[in-house]
C-alpha cells in the first residue's frame, strides 16, 4: 500500500505507473474519495467540539435554559451519528480503492502486456544434448518407482501425484542442500503456517486481487500458495529493531494453490500442481532504494549458485511491466533448462517491494535518530519441490531410463544412480 499523500502528491507517476502495470485503477476517484473523506473527518471533529462545549454548558445551566440545551445537544449528536454513517461508506470504498493501488515499478523493469515480454539478460551453463531419445520425468520417473501419477489422481483429483522411493530421497536431497546452501549465507531457517488468516494476505498483497488462487477454509482462513505470507506477518503490528538489518529468513511450508485459470497448462506432471513444498528467502531491511536493489541481487544470486551447484543450465529473465504483481517494484524470473519442452522454465522468482508491504502489515523501525520508518521487503524463491525435481530428473537421465545424481546432492542421497535399468 502506498501512502495517500504520496499518491496525491504523485498523481501521474501513479498513472503511469499503472499503466506499466497493465492494472486498471482510477486514481483521481480515488483523490476525490479521499477530499469527501477529509471533509467528513473535519466535519466529525466540528461536531465533536461542539457536542463537549455544550456538554460543559449543560453542566453550569440549570431550569429551563438546561432543558433547552438538552434538547438542542439531541440534534448535534444525531447530526454526528449521520455524519459518521457516511463517514464508513466512504471510508470502505476509499479503503477498497487504495488496495488496487500499484506499486511503482522501477524505471528499468521493461514494458510488457505478459511473460511473453521478459527479458533475458543472462544463462548460465549447457544445455545436455542426448545420443537417445530424451524421455520427460513423467516417463522418468514413473519407470523409476519415483513417482505414481495414476493413483495420485484417484486419491487427490486433477494435478494429484505421489513420490515415492527415489523420488523422496531426491526431493529430501533438494531440501537438505537448499538448507545448508541458503544457512551459509546467513539466513535464519523457519518452519511457517500455511493456514493464514486474510490480513496478512491483505497485507502481503495476495489480496484482494488473488482471491481466486487461494483456497478458503470453512472459518475464512486461506491456505498460503508461498511461506513468504506467514513470515511477513510474524512482524506484523511490531516495531523491530533496525539494528538487525537485514533480516534474512528461510522459510519452509506446505504451499496451496488452485491455480485459478491455468487447468489448460501442464495438465500432467509436476511442473504445475496443487500441492508442493517450498523454501523461500524472505527479508526485511531498511527504507533504502539503493539498499533494496543490492539485496536483491544478492538473492537472485543466491538461487543461481544453488543451481549452479547442481549444475542445472538456467536463464535470469527481468519480467516486464505487465508480468509483475501489485507490489513488485522489479522482479526477476530464474527459469532451468527442460530438454523433453525444449525450453526453460521457472524454478525463482526473486522481487523487492519497497515499504508496500510492510507499510500494509504496519512493520517499522526506529532509526538511530529516533524516526519511525517502514521496512523494506523482499523474497525470492530457494527451492520448490518437486518442480525442482522435474528438471532435474530429465538434465541427468541417462538411456537406460536412470537418472544421475548431481555430486552436490550425493551425500544426501546416499547413491549415484536413481531408478533402475529399463
Amino acid at each position: 500500500m502506498l501512502d495517500i499523500q504520496f499518491i496525491r502528491e504523485n498523481a501521474d507517476v501513479i498513472k503511469e505507473g499503472a499503466r506499466k502495470k497493465h492494472v486498471d485503477i482510477d486514481i483521481d476517484k480515488l483523490i476525490s474519495i479521499d477530499d469527501k473523506r477529509k471533509t467528513l473527518r473535519g466535519q466529525m471533529d466540528e461536531k465533536k467540539a461542539e457536542q463537549n462545549r455544550m456538554s460543559n454548558t449543560i453542566m453550569r445551566a440549570e431550569g429551563d435554559e438546561r432543558q433547552r440545551l438538552v434538547e438542542s445537544m439531541r440534534h448535534v449528536k444525531q447530526g454526528l451519528s449521520e455524519l459518521e454513517e457516511q463517514y464508513k461508506a466512504v471510508m470502505q470504498e476509499w479503503q477498497l480503492l487504495m488496495l488496487q493501488v500499484p506499486n511503482i515499478p522501477d524505471f528499468s523493469v521493461p514494458e510488457g502486456e505478459s511473460d511473453a515480454q521478459n527479458e533475458t539478460i543472462r544463462t548460465w551453463g549447457e544445455n545436455p544434448t542426448f545420443s537417445f531419445p530424451a524421455k520427460d520425468h513423467i516417463e522418468l520417473m514413473t519407470k523409476a518407482g519415483m513417482a505414481d501419477f495414476e493413483r495420485g489422481g484417484k486419491v487427490a483429483g486433477f494435478r494429484g501425484y505421489f513420490l515415492k522411493g527415489d523420488g523422496v530421497l531426491l526431493a529430501n536431497a533438494v531440501s537438505q542442500l537448499a538448507l545448508k546452501h541458503f544457512m551459509e549465507r546467513g539466513f535464519e531457517p523457519m518452519m511457517v503456517p500455511s493456514l493464514v488468516r486474510r490480513e496478512t494476505f491483505l497485507g502481503t498483497g495476495y489480496l484482494p486481487q488473488g482471491e481466486e488462487d487461494l483456497y478458503k477454509t470453512q472459518d475464512g482462513e486461506y491456505l498460503a500458495g508461498t511461506g513468504e505470507v506467514a513470515t511477513m506477518g510474524y512482524y506484523m503490528d511490531e516495531i523491530v529493531d533496525g539494528a538487525q538489518f537485514p533480516m534474512k529468513f528461510l522459510s519452509y511450508s506446505p504451499c496451496f494453490r488452485r491455480e485459478a485459470g491455468s487447468h489448460s497448462k501442464d495438465t500432467k506432471g509436476l511442473i504445475r500442481v496443487h500441492e508442493f513444498f517450498k523454501w523461500e528467502q524472505v527479508v526485511l531491511a531498511e527504507a533504502s532504494h539503493a539498499g533494496s536493489v543490492e539485496l536483491h541481487e544478492e538473492l537472485t544470486k543466491n538461487a543461481e549458485d544453488f543451481l549452479q551447484l547442481m549444475k542445472l543450465p538456467y536463464r535470469v529473465v527481468v519480467n516486464c511491466g505487465g508480468d509483475l504483481g501489485l507490489g513488485q517494484v522489479k522482479k526477476y524470473d530464474i527459469e532451468a533448462w527442460m530438454p523433453s519442452q525444449d525450453t526453460y522454465r521457472e524454478t525463482h522468482s526473486s522481487s523487492y517491494f519497497h515499504d508496500f508491504q510492510t507499510r500494509r502489515l504496519n512493520i517499522r523501525y526506529r532509526t538511530p535518530e529516533g524516526k519511525l520508518l517502514f521496512a523494506h521487503s523482499l523474497n525470492n524463491t530457494a527451492a520448490a519441490m518437486p518442480r525442482l525435481l522435474t528438471m532435474l530428473v530429465e538434465n541427468y537421465q541417462q538411456e537406460d531410463g536412470t537418472i544421475r545424481v548431481p555430486e552436490a546432492l550425493v551425500p544426501y542421497v546416499g547413491k549415484q544412480v536413481l531408478g533402475r535399468p529399463a
